[in-house]
């Protein structure tokens, strides 16, 4: 079986997506293939895109932003990852990609949360979703909101997805699901196509029916979540029909991270064992692979986000964090990947030191600062993943840590006190979320993977915007940044056709 496009697509995520759309516009006929029904880590994600510049939420709130104070602030967080020039055109194209994500149907809102918050409760959906308040002393930008939730109730990754979903079919892309890409076809030294496998009628059916029920298990209960899809896994080897799927002018993989590759992630180091993988079994590096074996180079693999956020409620950022020997350590503004980075590199052990105030305060906020959730965390970590003593030498060795010194415990005056297991391996009420920045190493002007012509990179496959550090919606932002270059780029490369079986 053969199906010839101009572009094919590997991957149907946001980045994917995007690019299928842009492509599309461009005039191409465009396949997109996803080995399970598509979504992604897009679809459970928050569905954050970090947005400014003066995005029309930010007006209507009131919030004052410019492309520079984006920039400046960006440049700390992403560093070397890409360079000033393309993290400045990330930066004043910010405000009009979210505009033409409006366009295509993801809706937001200008509803502004009042407090610092990893994930806004669903009364709001633009907050601080970064470290503003840590980078800069009173002589930088003033810290703004940037980070835009898409409308809808719980999290809401799932309806960003949906909607750039409706949009791509809109658009005339054909979207072949349940077929999973295992080689790439080089002809004269170019990508010229995919070889896959792909399932019909029944096996189709159940593949189907065993992503859907074992996406969540694979987050929250792995063991269960692994043996739904190695089931799934099975179907593709027994009954998987051969099918090359032909590309007039590139194929772009947008085919995640590689959270799911558990022997790489051991390899990286025993920190990173007990987090939470962020993805679905898609992301194990397969699409990165592909690039590989087609000559593609990699950079920043060993970049691992690891989440430990402190708020909700908002009055534990006046706590201070301490590691096993009992040091101060850190800035407990910071968004949860930065502190989660320092957390690792104590060996993946911290708690959050607190005193009786301000465990009152945030035990009162617990009920209008959180979504449900994260109600169960919370609830978690400051009752079962807490330990209380009357002196802070008493807390320090209930908690099996050395004593705070004065540094530590001087902000505190309000007896009892309690230490907060913020560990990496906290337990299970309380995960440590992870995914992966690394990928394919493109140009930064087309989104081509360098050194192989004809295939082009995005998202969580490539090296982009957040490949260095991550702040809330920043991966999204970069999905739909890169997926929309390289899917134009690549409808430009050559003439357009019809897609046909």
């Amino acid at each position: 079986m053969e199906v010839t496009a101009d572009v094919v697509v590997v991957g149907f995520g946001a980045a994917g997506a995007c690019a299928a759309i842009e492509a599309a516009a461009a005039g191409a006929s465009v396949v997109v293939l996803d080995r399970f029904a598509g979504g992604g880590a897009t679809a459970l994600s928050g569905g954050v895109v970090y947005a400014g510049g003066g995005t029309r939420q930010q007006v209507e709130a009131g919030v004052t932003d410019s492309a520079e104070a984006m920039f400046a602030y960006l440049k700390h967080e992403v560093r070397d990852a890409v360079s000033e020039a393309t993290l400045r055109r990330f930066c004043e194209d910010s405000a009009k990609s979210l505009a033409w994500l409006e366009d295509q149907g993801v809706p937001f809102s200008s509803a502004l949360c009042p407090f610092k918050t990893s994930y806004p409760t669903d009364d709001y959906y633009l907050y601080q979703s970064g470290s503003e308040d840590a980078v800069f002393d009173d002589s930088g930008p003033d810290p703004v909101p940037r980070g835009h939730r898409t409308k809808a109730k719980g999290t809401s990754g799932k309806a960003f997805f949906t909607r750039l979903a409706e949009a791509t079919r809109r658009a005339g892309v054909r979207i072949m699901t349940q077929t999973r890409a295992v080689e790439l076809v080089l002809e004269d030294g170019r990508v010229a196509g995919v070889h896959c496998r792909t399932l019909t009628g029944l096996p189709r059916a159940l593949h189907s029916a065993l992503s859907r029920a074992g996406a969540k298990p694979w987050i929250y209960y792995p063991p269960v979540g692994r043996k739904l899809f190695g089931l799934a896994a099975w179907l593709e080897r027994r009954f998987g029909r051969p099918l090359t799927v032909t590309a007039r002018r590139g194929v772009v993989i947008s085919a995640g991270g590689f959270i799911a590759d558990r022997a790489t992630i051991r390899e990286l180091g025993p920190a990173y064992r007990g987090g939470l993988a962020l993805g679905t079994p898609g992301d194990d590096g397969g699409g990165i692979r592909l690039g590989v074996e087609a000559g593609g180079k990699t950079a920043r693999m060993d970049k691992i986000s690891v989440w430990r956020f402190i708020t909700p409620p908002s009055a534990l950022q006046r706590g201070v964090l301490v590691d096993s020997e009992g040091r101060r350590f850190g800035d407990t503004t910071r968004y949860g990947a930065a502190i989660g980075s320092e957390i690792i590199e104590r060996g993946g052990k911290a708690w959050l030191l607190v005193d009786d105030d301000v465990l009152r305060v945030a035990r009162a906020q617990v009920k209008t600062q959180t979504s449900p959730f994260q109600r169960w965390q919370v609830r978690y970590f400051l009752n079962r993943g807490m330990v209380t003593a009357p002196t802070v030498e008493e807390v320090a060795a209930k908690a099996g840590i050395g004593t705070p010194q004065d540094e530590a415990a001087q902000p505190f005056g309000t007896p009892p006190y309690s230490l907060i297991n913020v560990s990496v391996r906290a337990g299970f009420g309380y995960p440590c979320p992870m995914l992966t920045l690394g990928g394919l190493v493109v140009d930064e002007d087309t989104g081509e993977v360098r050194g192989v012509p004809g295939l082009y990179a995005a998202g969580r496959s490539a090296v982009g915007v957040c490949s260095e550090s991550y702040v809330s919606g920043l991966s999204l932002a970069d999905c739909v940044f890169s997926g929309r270059r390289a899917g134009l780029h690549v409808a430009e490369s050559s003439g357009a056709g019809e897609a046909r079986c």
